[in-house]
């Protein structure tokens, strides 16, 4: 290898030295700015969470939850075996797609006299199997929380006659009967004051972000020779401030 390319070797070695200390010092002068600016940070903090609580309030409509429960049981004279127990497991999958069928919507509606379409209804409806059990949740959301409850006993009326009439099978049992929810399921008010807190903190910090990359202002001697690579000579003040200091007032103890 020739001296040549041994000096050149040396001074990309060197150069990437340079580039790694400015990257670090880059960083150090990025957490001195947040640092500087944690106000504001804070501010955007504050401003994010209020934002976020005052649409969570005014603009989002709560929604409330009942949940009835039927159990399926498969017994043959009053006498449950275990042919019996597996038959109801298979048979509570079947049960769920009741659920599903437009002749035990209509009935649900028709009963209640309710303003919705088969499409809507469905979409106010979750049909759930409890883990390891029989159960069978039905779960209606609703804006009104009588109207949710109401609409979950109903399904739970209809859907075992439905399928004791078209199956040939016993009907399931209500299990659990729904109760008028007092608190709204949704929306989450603490999730989306955490939610408006982040997004606030996330944007204030990517704008002071975007002002430090782009400030290419000397504020100080160590930036110019590290941007110039040359040595600093001296220093000079700002221009105007002697004059300032001479115009200042004298003290006190100062005889005019």
């Amino acid at each position: 290898m020739s001296s040549g390319n041994i000096l050149h070797e040396n001074a990309d070695l060197r150069l990437n030295e340079e580039n790694g200390a400015e990257l670090e010092i880059d960083l150090v002068e990025l957490l001195y700015r947040l640092v500087e600016k944690a106000k504001w940070i804070i501010a955007a903090v504050l401003l994010g969470m209020l934002a976020m609580g005052l649409f969570t309030k005014f603009m989002i409509t709560p929604t409330y939850q009942a949940t009835a429960k039927l159990i399926v049981q498969e017994s043959k004279n009053n006498v449950v075996d275990l042919s019996a127990i597996n038959l109801s497991d298979k048979l509570t999958a079947d049960y769920v797609q009741v659920f599903h069928n437009w002749h035990v919507h209509e009935k649900v509606i028709q009963t209640l006299d309710l303003p919705y379409t088969y499409e809507q209804i469905q979409s106010m409806l979750k049909i759930s199997v409890l883990t390891n059990t029989r159960i069978i949740a039905i779960t209606v959301t609703s804006k009104n929380p009588q109207e949710a409850k109401d609409i979950a006993m109903t399904y739970a009326q209809v859907a075992p006659a439905f399928i004791e009439a078209k199956m040939e099978t016993s009907r399931p049992n209500i299990f659990e009967e729904p109760r008028v929810p007092t608190k709204p399921s949704a929306p989450r008010k603490m999730l989306n004051l955490l939610l408006g807190a982040f997004f606030g903190g996330v944007i204030s910090v990517a704008v002071i972000l975007i002002q430090f990359i782009s400030d290419d202002r000397v504020r100080n001697a160590e930036i110019l020779q590290k941007r110039l690579g040359l040595p600093t000579l001296g220093m000079m003040p700002i221009q105007g401030m002697d004059e300032k200091n001479a115009k200042r007032k004298p003290g006190k103890g100062a005889k005019k």
